[in-house]
């Protein structure tokens, strides 16, 4: 039990919390991100988590963090030494990555972009392109050098369908699904259809560019979102669902 690793990364819409067992990933949860929780909140919401799954704060090596929301930040360090007992490490600009990054300004690199780009390259080599499916749509570019060579930033599925529902009287919210077919026949499978292969030619085209400036890679997917696109978009390989967190451990071992 000696080499259990607490692995959190916090999403502006998902808190997703991964405990591994050396390399493997023993459980993960999934969770809604409250920017204003306290640092009791956060702190009694791991513990029950290891609690769960049967574990003692002491049992941990270490807690690993990859926030994008930087107002919960000093809140989850202190909440994680209160009541785990562990000083977190979190990814943020100055640690090893073991990966040149080759864009202008790598402090500006979100911390879950970088995770994404350092499992996909350890895990499938280079050159690879990671599409994730999370609040935002983001793709990361790796060089067959295993070099960070930038990316791309799109408004997520969500927020473009919360944002149709919220800004029109009469259309309402619906969920992401491909319909049965392109041409809707009712408001509701209209909306999806609009949704739906909007944001396929979306991904599509934009993976496309990526490929005709790199040349051939391996494309992979990750985010919520992941498995419902990649059965439709012929460009991604592979669905790696946690690559996030698996991106997250192997940091934290770079930086032990």
């Amino acid at each position: 039990m000696s080499d259990l690793l607490l692995a959190v990364d916090v999403g502006n819409t998902n808190t997703v919390v991964g405990l591994f067992a050396g390399d493997e990933l023993r459980g993960h949860w999934r969770l809604t991100t409250h920017a204003d929780r306290t640092a009791d909140e956060i702190g009694m919401w791991l513990r029950q988590l290891l609690q769960w799954e049967k574990v003692s704060p002491a049992d941990l090596i270490g807690v690993a963090v990859a926030s994008v929301v930087p107002p919960m930040d000093p809140r989850l360090r202190e909440g994680v030494r209160r009541y785990l007992d562990q000083t977190p490490f979190f990814v943020e600009p100055g640690i090893k990555t073991g990966m040149p990054l080759r864009v202008e300004a790598p402090q500006e690199l979100g911390a879950d972009r970088l995770c994404d780009a350092v499992a996909a390259y350890a895990e499938h080599g280079g050159p690879c392109v990671v599409i994730d499916f999370g609040t935002a749509v983001t793709w990361e570019v790796v060089s067959a050098a295993g070099e960070y060579l930038g990316g791309v930033i799109a408004p997520g599925p969500g927020i473009t369908a919360e944002a149709l529902g919220g800004k029109t009287a009469k259309l309402p919210q619906v969920a992401m699904a491909p319909p049965p077919r392109v041409i809707g026949k009712g408001t509701i499978d209209s909306i999806q259809s609009g949704l739906f292969y909007g944001y396929l030619g979306l991904i599509q085209g934009v993976t496309r560019r990526i490929l005709d400036e790199l040349g051939s890679a391996k494309v992979i997917a990750t985010g919520g979102f992941a498995p419902v696109f990649a059965e439709h978009a012929p460009l991604i390989d592979v669905v790696e669902s946690d690559l996030t967190l698996h991106g997250l451990r192997l940091l934290w071992e770079k930086n032990r």
